[in-house]
């Protein structure tokens, strides 16, 4: 038995590394410091530790073989999920250069809604580090933070120290939209968050009349979206007087039509206090399942984001053709392989095409993949590293046990070697 301590995490998304975990054999035990995300993610059990090939357990030789087979045989393969670390999603395109595979990430249908306003119009964001230093309003947007990331309040709104502020406490939060599941958003002074709630629905129209509000225009109605607009001035007239505000909001939970223009909204309204006598900045909540590390990777190996096609013999970015479950309902693909090292509740969807399931031990199916090939968790079982939500910094992940289990890498790095 031994305790590690700074041990960081590659499942909340915020850069968490102060968490101490006891390592007995294969089994972990967080401590200190772990969260509701945190200490399961961890704490989870290994159950499969060898590779299946139509139900019946083999070694990785013969698992590796017949997915190169299904994967040779194939037209169109399909790669999804790409939930792993920076050395796995090397692995992955490499293999769909090989194959001409389309790769889509699990969580890119949120994430588009970020890179349409990224490539439209752009954006003014800032980064966890300035947050912790600079903000002293924080205005959260259709999203519930303790939910998403339980510790970010504690690490970079309410921390002791601070670069540009005297009093961390003195801080002010404003929820628009969502109210909080806890307290996490009350500061070490008592001071509670403001909450103004809305249906998600009316989040278009209410950031809409708050960026006509920081603009200085008039607005005759008594209600926008439910919310009042006397306090939507009031949120408006804040942001103007803060010295350094942030704008937060997960595109994932922003799940109606065209949410990507509330995006734009919202960007647009930080350029117009930024051309006041303020300074303001946005912050997307991500990070999870490997997301920004996925687009990282794949931007600066190709130049696109994820969702992406190499079937042409060179990469094709589009957002929308290249999404991995409209090829499947479609018809259109005709191998699928699944990648998800971080999360064995995150399976495939299930589907009639040949199936090749690289994961996280413990998964279990609707229907038996194919081939299930279970591979060690990046941060448990092998070091690496993975990318934080403010895509600025690769968090050094460590090894804590000895699983036996190979990396996402070794196993896709084999399925392409032995094509």
């Amino acid at each position: 038995m031994a305790e590690i301590t700074e041990v960081p995490s590659p499942f909340c998304g915020i850069g968490t590394d102060d968490l101490t975990i006891q390592v007995d054999g294969v089994l972990l035990k967080v401590t200190k410091n772990g969260c509701t995300v945190n200490t399961p993610a961890f704490e989870q059990g290994i159950t499969d530790t060898r590779p299946r090939v139509d139900g019946k357990e083999v070694n990785l030789g013969a698992a590796v073989a017949k997915a190169a087979a299904l994967l040779k045989a194939a037209n169109q393969p399909v790669i999804g999920g790409c939930a792993t670390d920076v050395s796995g999603m090397r692995a992955l395109l490499a293999l769909a250069d090989r194959i001409g595979a389309v790769v889509d990430n699990m969580n890119f249908t949120g994430a588009r809604r970020n890179f349409l306003v990224l490539q439209d119009s752009g954006w003014i964001n800032t980064t966890l580090t300035e947050v912790k230093n600079r903000c002293d309003l924080l205005l959260v947007v259709g999203v519930d933070i303790e939910a998403f990331a339980p510790r970010f309040f504690e690490h970079y709104l309410w921390n002791e120290a601070s670069m540009f502020l005297d009093d961390t406490g003195k801080r002010e939060v404003i929820y628009l939209g969502q109210a909080p599941s806890g307290n996490a958003s009350t500061s070490p002074n008592g001071k509670k968050a403001q909450v103004f709630e809305c249906p998600l629905s009316a989040l278009p129209e209410v950031a809409a009349v708050l960026r006509a509000l920081v603009k200085g225009n008039p607005i005759r109605e008594a209600l926008a979206g439910g919310v009042a607009v006397a306090d939507l001035q009031a949120i408006a007239d804040k942001l103007k007087a803060a010295k350094y505000s942030v704008v937060t909001w997960a595109a994932g939970a922003l799940a109606y039509s065209q949410a990507e223009l509330t995006v734009q909204t919202l960007s647009e309204m930080v350029k117009d206090l930024n051309s006041q006598n303020t300074r303001s900045s946005g912050l997307t909540l991500g990070g999870k399942e490997g997301d920004q590390t996925a687009n990282q990777v794949c931007g600066w190996t190709t130049g696109y984001p994820a969702r992406m096609r190499f079937s042409s013999g060179f990469p094709e970015y589009d957002p929308y053709l290249n999404d991995a479950n409209f090829l499947l309902d479609n018809g259109e693909a005709d191998a699928f392989v699944w990648v998800q090292a971080f999360n064995a509740g995150a399976v495939p969807p299930v589907t009639a095409v040949p199936t090749i399931v690289v994961g996280r031990s413990g998964m279990t199916f609707e229907k038996e993949p194919d081939v299930f090939i279970p591979v060690g968790t990046p941060g448990i079982d092998h070091a690496g590293h993975a990318y934080r939500m403010d895509n600025v910094v690769a968090i050094r992940l460590k090894k804590l046990r000895d699983s036996g289990l190979p990396t996402t890498a070794q196993v896709l790095s084999a399925i392409e070697q032995a094509l």
